[in-house]
């Protein structure tokens, strides 16, 4: 026996009229209707993003809202060496044995963010590198001699640090002048001006 069916009248959307236009030949006005609905809400900040974007891979990976712009680089520590050292190789952040270098490490390391050392006779060196005792100092080089010691600091950092990270520089001006003129738009000297004592006890307080 036949089975029979009651199917449920299809969907059949609203139709939108979008014109008229009378018939060449004199018959009845010919209706222009469309059954597609207008433009999804939104549809002018997608083609903004459209107009963003270089590739088509980047509307797939991005969300919905704007792509916010990548986080800036965390603050990058430069700290002088000192003339007092241990009579043995140990990594240099041990190495320099001054109550203002063990403060400067102290400062530094409780800030979360990388370090430097400068060295007279290393350049840039990390804190971790096992270096020996030396007697070099760059008060007693010439200027030429602090120049391409500058230079030698400059291209390390370049190898190593962010170019857009702020540089934050504890260091006097024997350490800072051969290196100045190319970091002085990203680098701040917090403790300039101040004699040891004083940078002692701001070590100390910050």
């Amino acid at each position: 026996m036949a089975r029979h069916c009651i199917r449920e009248p299809r969907y059949v959307p609203p139709v939108q009229r979008i014109g008229e236009q009378p018939d060449l030949f004199g018959g009845p006005t010919l209706s222009h209707v469309a059954e597609r609905q207008g433009p999804p809400k939104g549809w002018q900040r997608q083609l903004q993003k459209w107009g963003r974007c270089t590739v088509i891979a980047d509307l797939e990976a991005a969300p919905p809202s704007v792509i916010d712009p990548p986080p800036s680089p965390s603050p990058v520590f430069l700290v002088a060496c000192v003339a007092a050292k241990l009579d043995r190789p140990a990594p240099a952040r041990d190495l320099y044995a001054s109550p203002w270098f063990q403060k400067a490490r102290a400062y530094v390391e409780r800030q979360g963010g990388a370090w430097f050392i400068l060295s007279a006779k290393h350049g840039l060196i990390a804190p971790e590198t096992v270096i020996a005792r030396y007697d070099e100092t760059l008060g007693a080089m010439k200027a030429g001699a602090r120049r391409l010691w500058g230079a030698r600091v400059i291209e390390a950092m370049a190898e190593q640090i962010d170019a857009a990270a702020p540089l934050i520089v504890l260091a006097g001006r024997n350490y800072r002048d051969p290196l100045w003129p190319q970091i002085e738009r990203r680098a701040s000297v917090p403790m300039e001006g101040l004699g040891i004592g004083q940078q002692l006890a701001w070590l100390s307080d910050n």
